[in-house]
């Protein structure tokens, strides 16, 4: 089983990385014959197709990292040790956070909706089977490309590419028009210098899109983990709406995805631009 694709880019140019690790859609044959739901129903969790939002960035230098087992299987988004005990036996129960509490820990227990995934328990030897099969190999290669990107550029960027359903995000706790397309989670600037979430909200907005930052999505583990701003390493969650370019109850394409793509193509280059020499970056921090 691979658990990501690593795409590398055309030319050494931008210190900035691209990855999506919750557009998944390699299931198990194992996934799916314990699955009490069908196919289609355990793709609501994945970000779909946003893998191929990002088909501009090797081209235009910059490294992509692209899951390929899918959130229902692991939670590349999660920690290593946010198993849950309501699914997998032998795991203590203390210490819970509400995403394990809510069946949301790295080994998921619902989809979209809360729908169990599951009749029963998994064992604790299957989930670790999970975690050293496909959690650790993703993120070793994601801590090993920042570290290059450091040594090479003098700072690295990720750029953590997800989607969001269109209802999750409400302005005033109402439903309007003035929802954004795009949320930027830097975690209030502990994961990102404001000077690049500034330059990625920049690139957002000059393509016609509505950019809000850190609500509802202020970043998760990925961004916790990899937002060192203080080392030259910066981490920053990018949330799409969802139904600017698919159905979601379908999980398909909409007819016009081939020009939301074209678009992102854009969008993607201009931010491999943020980490190229010449660019406005930011003043690099002492190590």
């Amino acid at each position: 089983m691979h658990a990501f694709d690593f795409l590398p880019p055309a030319f050494p140019g931008s210190a900035v990385v691209f990855a999506s690790p919750h557009s998944g859609r390699d299931y198990p044959p194992t996934l799916l014959d314990d699955s009490v739901l069908d196919r289609r129903s355990l793709r609501s969790s994945e970000d779909a197709f946003v893998d191929m939002l990002l088909r501009a960035a090797p081209a235009a230098g910059a490294p992509t990292l692209i899951a390929r087992v899918p959130r229902a299987y692991v939670d590349f988004n999660r920690a290593a040790t946010e198993l849950d005990p309501a699914l997998i036996s032998g795991v203590s129960a203390r210490g819970l956070n509400p995403r394990i509490s809510s069946g949301l820990g790295v080994i998921p227990r619902v989809v979209a909706g809360g729908r169990a995934i599951y009749r029963g328990k998994l064992s604790l030897a299957e989930a670790q089977a999970r975690l050293n099969g496909a959690w650790h190999p993703y993120h070793e290669r994601l801590t090993a490309l920042m570290e290059a990107q450091r040594r090479q550029f003098g700072q690295a960027i990720l750029l953590d590419m997800h989607s969001m359903p269109r209802d999750a995000v409400c302005m005033n706790g109402q439903h309007t028009t003035l929802r954004p397309d795009i949320v930027l989670g830097d975690r209030f600037g502990a994961a990102a210098h404001s000077a690049i979430t500034e330059q990625v909200a920049r690139v957002f907005a000059e393509a016609g899109l509505r950019v809000a930052r850190n609500s509802p999505f202020a970043g998760a583990y990925i961004a916790q983990r990899y937002g060192r701003p203080a080392l030259n390493q910066h981490a920053i969650q990018i949330e799409i709406d969802r139904s600017l370019y698919m159905d979601e109850r379908r999980v398909e394409k909409r007819p016009d995805f081939a020009a939301f793509q074209t678009m992102m193509d854009d969008i993607v280059r201009a931010l491999a631009q943020i980490g190229m020499a010449g660019g406005e970056g930011v003043p690099l921090a002492a190590e």
